[in-house]
């Protein structure tokens, strides 16, 4: 996805703006190691991590991504995508993880980034109860960083432990083509999966390659006759499958797919249908000072299919907006920060739009609970600048009406997916699914600001004294204030921005509005596949 639509440049808006940016990154990073390292790939006789996606998932269709900007602002943009292409997709018409090693990335070792979009990918697989398929092409742990990959909780040897339990305990399926390297540690993924596919004369598994085998034992063996195909499939046995070449081993995948047992899960609702409003019209609605207000419901209408909309207790609270649409047939319950100014009650000032009060999150909780009762999933539309303070608000009981509203979105068992569209801040970003309550699936739109408060904000807290004083001087802060208010703001911007987000795997991926219908779509018929509750990176079933 790295073309710039002509929707998506109309207007000259901030969105638009941001998009053309992010699709410059996305180029650049997809082409992972450049063309030398693409052609040598070829001259041995191999796909690419990406052309061999394209041949596995289903014509017409695409890999959702996840976790593409990992890393991209780390080791001087050595580690594009950090070496790994994880993401969801359709394989014989079914939604699958792909898990693919970047040969052309340094060899396709391991950063400790690499581990964590590895890990990511398995929650996916646990926490949907979707088939897996890893694409192994690996040199193992890089070196110089192995303190960040192999030791540690979060670690590599995590991905074996996800690789046990979904074996022993979930039945999700992991199919495990070696298509190249997958040396030492890295073995125990496919030796943990139930299929192991290998390619003649271009794949290797081993503990040890020819070189530590000698230095080790002083014994002197080539790769085929140490860890090779017609080893693996003929005489250890570690193997199942044994193909002649990449175009091969990918079709010998999309059978076994095909030939996976029938899985079950919600029909559609209704017929999807388009929306009412088409993307393009998100780059205008949204304002070029995020901090301005916007109609969230013509903002939906880009999203949701162009069904009826069921707003909930719509006179009560109006700064939350909480109702049941429609996501491409089927049914979801939305819970979105509404931007303005709204009447609070006779004699009361006025709520701001994107702040949480007392009433509102008693509204979303127990629309929340509805939702779960109903088995109906959740979409969190984030715009949210945090939860309500002062002595009103403390009255009010805003801390025992967070609490709850906290409870139930941590505990509801139904898919939960997140779309942040503007601001993701304070606890109101917590209560609204953040990504320590472990939603199925979170996105941002390039217009998202991810951060504890906004640098105006935190110019306040931190420089307020020296800013009051200098006022009631009538005169400027001194330089080195004005240097240090200067820096404090820069850094909020920089934190602030969705790509520092993305880069840190705060965030699954950005998407565009273009992107964002197919995007939830996927996800949410991805995460369907799972009836089980909803919680954590995983859930034993009852009889595990």
């Amino acid at each position: 996805m790295t073309k710039v639509s002509a929707a998506e440049a109309a207007g000259g808006s901030r969105m638009a703006k941001l998009v053309t940016e992010l699709r410059s990154l996305e180029a650049r990073l997809q082409r992972g190691g450049g063309e030398k390292r693409v052609a040598r790939q070829h001259d041995k006789g191999k796909l690419t991590a990406r052309e061999r996606i394209d041949l596995l998932v289903d014509p017409g269709g695409s890999l959702l991504e996840i976790g593409l900007l990992i890393a991209h602002d780390r080791y001087d943009g050595g580690a594009p995508a950090a070496g790994v292409v994880t993401g969801i997709a359709e394989v014989e018409s079914r939604e699958v993880v792909v898990v693919a090693n970047d040969q052309t990335v340094k060899a396709g070792s391991w950063w400790p980034e690499t581990i964590t979009k590895i890990l990511r990918a398995q929650e996916i697989a646990m926490r949907c109860r979707v088939p897996i398929i890893y694409l192994v092409d690996s040199a193992g742990v890089n070196l110089p960083y192995q303190g960040g990959v192999f030791p540690g909780k979060y670690g590599a040897s995590r991905i074996f432990y996800y690789n046990s339990i979904m074996r022993h305990y979930l039945h999700v399926p992991q199919l495990a083509a070696v298509m190249g390297q997958c040396i030492a540690g890295g073995a125990y993924l496919p030796a943990l999966s139930d299929v192991i596919v290998m390619v003649e004369g271009t794949s290797f598994m081993g503990l040890g390659g020819p070189n530590l085998v000698k230095g080790a034992t002083g014994q002197e063996v080539g790769s085929e006759e140490l860890g090779g195909a017609h080893m693996h499939n003929r005489v250890s046995g570690v193997a199942h499958y044994r193909v002649p070449d990449d175009s091969a081993c990918i079709e010998k995948l999309r059978s076994l797919v095909r030939d996976l047992p029938e899985r079950t899960r919600p029909a559609r609702h209704d017929a999807p249908q388009e929306p009412a409003r088409p993307p393009r019209d998100a780059c205008e609605l949204l304002p070029i000072d995020h901090r301005q207000p916007f109609d969230m419901e013509a903002l939906l209408a880009t999203i949701l299919d162009d069904a009826p909309f069921e707003e909930f207790q719509a006179d009560f609270a109006p700064e939350m907006l909480t109702g049941v649409g429609r996501l491409d047939g089927f049914k979801v319950g939305v819970i979105a920060n509404r931007r303005g100014m709204y009447p609070a009650g006779e004699g009361k000032p006025p709520k701001f739009g994107g702040i949480v009060y007392a009433d509102s999150a008693e509204k979303v909780s127990y629309f929340m609970d509805l939702c779960d009762r109903h088995r109906t999933p959740l979409l969190f539309v984030q715009d949210v600048s945090g939860f309500m303070i002062g002595t009103d608000a403390e009255q009010s009981g805003i801390i025992r009406a967070g609490a709850r509203m906290v409870e139930s979105m941590a505990t509801a068992r139904v898919p939960k997916m997140v779309l942040t569209i503007n601001h993701a801040s304070g606890a109101g970003y917590y209560a609204m699914a953040a990504q320590g309550f472990d939603p199925d699936f979170i996105f941002t739109w390039p217009t998202g600001r991810m951060g504890v408060m906004e640098g105006q904000s935190a110019v306040r807290a931190v420089h307020g004294p020296a800013i009051d004083r200098a006022a009631a001087s009538g005169e400027a802060v001194d330089d080195e204030t004005a240097a240090a208010i200067e820096h404090t703001r820069a850094e909020y911007d920089e934190q602030l921005d969705a790509t520092y987000a993305a880069a840190r795997g705060f965030v699954d991926a950005i998407i565009t509005p273009d992107d964002t219908r197919a995007a939830l779509s996927l996800s949410l018929r991805c995460a369907l596949n799972n009836p089980a509750p909803h919680i954590g990176t995983f859930t034993l079933p009852d009889d595990a």
